[in-house]
């Protein structure tokens, strides 16, 4: 017992370091402060009218009327019964956000190394590295936090597998499915699939070392455990999955019925996104070098370039004050990379790049393919329709399942920043390893000092000759600044090329302090213990350096502005005042700047997230967005959040159509195109249009009895009160959705029509009657149980690991 304990004391150092560590870079933390995250705050706005529901009632709503006319809160942090693999992920993620982030990359990747069988001390080297990764800080800094979890998670999937195939099966097995039901309940699908890519890569490299030594029937068995574990991780986040898996179908991630643009213009037709938008944010081939050289095209597209900058002085030149001109300095668009915008270079590290360098020429054999097949992997699809790879691309988006459901291909390269940080570590077991004669290691040193070194001293010495320091976006900027234009890109480009210089010369001399220790220990002047401990040094001085440029203490706010986000505006308080129920759009300065604010009080139009109801989106690019009152009217908009001269008020449209009403014609038309198309003109109180197969033109009498009046409302469940003479079709300024949503008039179940492109419709026989739609999604009901009988099942196989593992011990 005392023997096992001292074994596992290192570890248990290793982890409160990690703690310690993770509280001291997000010190603010323990002053009760929060970081001020702008998708985060996007995401209250969207998810505060199910947390108030949650709050008042105790139960969950899988509905939301705050945003786009309505949607499922699937993807709005939607808690689902029998989640205990959730449960788990709560109890590691221990700390204050974002420390909490950061302590699970450290501990993934700590175990990832202790699984491929390296040393503690340096486990714990490589776990700093890959946690500190600028890339890593940056998207907490931001608010992707969904993004920073599943990669989080990543390098415990990966250790799982890596034990399995080291022949400990049950430990192997278990971890893989324990960390692939984490990586999936992270909920950040893209960064899973982008795991998937590298597990392929790895399968591959393990396959043809298995042939090799003639060891197949261990692979198969080996992919055979972790399919296993797969199916149980799938089984644990069931619900998510499935409810996932049937809301992208009606999404802006799934295939759209519309073959026309807004304009009449043919449109791309695609089972997922537009290559446009997937590529929207594709890396430049010359961004690469922004893993090793942080600000190589100038940093991110805002950066405080400081008093001694020629932007400071060039204001100061035409007549600003200081303080005008420090302002104008605080964020100067000094990237001049390819993409739209950048918050911040994807930095891996100098320091880690060179040892990565290094390992190429020290480690042989799979480890060494599959990480550097990874990575090439991950840049070539960062590079999106850049030249020359955008072929691949294109093949990927064509042929490659469900490659082209996700955008901003660049965030692949967290690929890179994984797979680099493990093989640079591995250069330092080799250097470590006394198999490897000193010959040897002197000139992997030589080689690795030359390439790392020499690129970043031709850098320095020929930058002028290379690079103009010119950006795609600096004619906007000429233009902007009028007759002081070319005055501005002149003082932005000295200073473009002056971050240029700075961190190619910090680079530079980081690389000969690495290579200069791994000399000293070579020839036996330093110990083991003094590298670690200066690589340490080095690692931290990197890459805490560059991050804190990025997100730092002035990114903590007090814990009240991050809980209550948004401010209610006169126009606002006045809206509330009003307790019917109807929509609002916000057209104001201040809706523009946050979509999802008007969400967080109202039930608005406008909102903010990546995969809203397909329908809507169209609905908003070929009506919303030019106003047409027809379209507004019908989705019962009531309140414009309006501005003029700086003040905010309400307009009221007195002729929104109201929570629903009887139409006198329904007209059938043949596609998808023509129905939105007739919404142009579409007098949206008298007629309705449709596609549906089961419906075919028709007319009805409506007099003025026929009404239809809202009694209660809830996000999930919509009571009315119908009455009619005659038979009739009732339209209701709903967002139709066909998963979930069941109508009952009196007691009998009636199927729900799509109708006017979007809303929902019914046909109600003559009469007084009840109406009531209620929210109650089967996929909930489905995925509870199979996630309630997959807890139960791992629960056991776990209890049976264990058992197992004891029995050994004691034979």
């Amino acid at each position: 017992m005392q023997s096992s304990f001292k074994k596992f004391l290192p570890h248990l150092l290793v982890l409160v370091g990690f703690v310690v560590i993770s509280l001291a870079y997000f010190s603010p933390v323990l002053q009760g402060k929060k970081i001020y995250q702008s998708d985060i705050m996007h995401y209250i706005g969207m998810a505060e009218q199910q947390k108030e529901f949650k709050a008042t009632t105790g139960e969950e709503t899988y509905w939301t009327n705050s945003a786009f006319g309505g949607m499922p809160t699937y993807q709005l942090g939607a808690r689902y019964p029998h989640n205990y693999i959730k449960k788990l992920d709560s109890v590691l993620r221990f700390l204050p956000r974002p420390a909490d982030y950061l302590f699970i990359y450290f501990i993934g990747f700590y175990i990832l190394l202790l699984c491929l069988k390296v040393d503690y001390k340096l486990a714990a080297l490589g776990a700093l590295a890959f946690g500190f990764s600028t890339y890593l800080i940056i998207i907490l800094g931001v608010g992707h936090n969904s993004k920073a979890h599943a990669i989080a998670y990543m390098p415990l999937v990966l250790a799982g597998i890596v034990l399995t195939f080291r022949q400990k099966y049950i430990a192997g097995f278990l971890l893989t499915a324990v960390a692939l039901g984490l990586e999936i309940g992270a909920n950040h699908f893209q960064m899973t699939y982008y795991l998937m890519l590298l597990v392929l890569v790895l399968g591959i490299a393990y396959l043809v070392d298995a042939f090799r030594k003639k060891m197949l029937p261990h692979f198969f068995k080996s992919v055979g455990l972790m399919v296993i574990a797969l199916i149980i991780a799938i089984g644990l986040n069931a619900t998510n999955i499935l409810a996932t898996q049937e809301y992208v179908k009606e999404s802006t991630r799934g295939q759209s019925e519309l073959t026309i643009n807004p304009d009449g213009s043919p449109k791309e037709v695609t089972s997922g996104l537009s290559k446009a938008y997937i590529t929207e944010y594709s890396y430049g081939l010359a961004e690469t070098f922004n893993l090793y050289i942080p600000r190589f095209l100038g940093g991110g597209s805002g950066e405080d370039v400081g008093k001694d900058s020629a932007i400071y002085k060039f204001f100061k030149n035409i007549g600003a004050t200081p303080v005008q001109a420090l302002q104008e300095s605080q964020n100067s668009p000094t990237y001049w990379g390819e993409q739209t915008i950048v918050e911040a270079p994807a930095y891996i590290g100098a320091v880690i790049i060179f040892l990565f360098v290094f390992a190429l020429f020290l480690v042989r054999g799979r480890l060494k393919w599959w990480l550097v097949g990874g990575s090439i992997l991950s840049l070539i699809l960062s590079y999106g329709d850049s030249a020359p790879f955008g072929f691949i691309t294109d093949f990927f988006i064509d042929y490659v399942p469900l490659y082209n459901k996700f955008r901003a291909v660049s965030s692949i390269q967290v690929i890179v920043e994984l797979c680099v940080p493990v093989l640079a570590i591995f250069g330092l077991v080799k250097l470590f390893n006394d198999f490897d004669k000193e010959e040897h290691k002197l000139k992997a040193l030589k080689i690795s000092l030359a390439i790392a070194g020499g690129l970043a001293l031709i850098f320095l010495l020929f930058k002028s000759t290379f690079f103009e320091f010119s950006g795609v976006n600096d004619g906007y900027y000429r233009q902007a600044y009028g007759e002081y234009g070319q005055g501005y890109i002149d003082a932005l480009r000295e200073d473009r090329k002056a971050f240029f210089t700075e961190d190619t010369l910090r680079t530079l001399i980081l690389v000969l302090l690495s290579a200069g220790t791994i000399f000293l220990f070579i020839k036996k002047k330093i110990s083991e213990t003094l590298v670690v401990g200066v690589f340490a040094i080095l690692i931290l001085f990197d890459l805490v350096g560059v991050d804190r440029r990025y997100v730092n203490t002035d990114n903590f706010v007090s814990a009240y502005k991050v809980d209550k986000p948004y401010q209610a505006n006169a126009a606002d308080k006045e809206i509330m005042e009003d307790k019917g129920y109807f929509r609002v759009l916000d057209i104001s300065t201040e809706g523009s700047r946050a979509p999802a604010r008007a969400a967080y009080f109202h039930n608005s139009l406008s909102g903010y997230h990546a995969a809203k109801l397909k329908r809507f989106d169209e609905l908003y690019d070929f009506h919303i967005s030019k106003n047409n009152m027809n379209v507004l009217n019908m989705l019962n908009t009531k309140y414009f959040i309006a501005e003029e001269q700086g003040a905010v008020f309400p307009y009221v449209n007195e002729d929104a159509n109201g929570n629903a009403w009887f139409v006198s014609e329904l007209e059938k038309l043949d596609s998808a195109n023509a129905e939105i198309r007739a919404l142009d003109s579409l007098q949206t109180l008298i007629k309705a249009v449709t596609t549906v197969p089961e419906l075919a033109s028709e007319r009805f009498t409506v007099d003025s009895t026929a009404v239809i009046t809202l009694t209660a409302h809830q996000p999930n469940k919509l009571t009315y009160k119908s009455s009619n003479s005659n038979d009739g079709f009732a339209i209701f300024s709903e967002m139709f959705y066909g998963n979930g949503w069941i109508a009952t008039v009196g007691e009998k179940e009636v199927p729900i029509q799509r109708v006017n492109y979007a809303l929902r419709g019914l046909q109600i026989p003559a009469g007084d009657h009840d109406i009531i739609f209620k929210f109650e999604p089967k996929v909930v009901q489905t995925g509870s149980m199979i996630a309630l009988g997959s807890s139960v099942m791992f629960g056991l196989l776990l209890i049976g690991g264990i058992w197992f593992g004891f029995r050994k011990r004691e034979h």
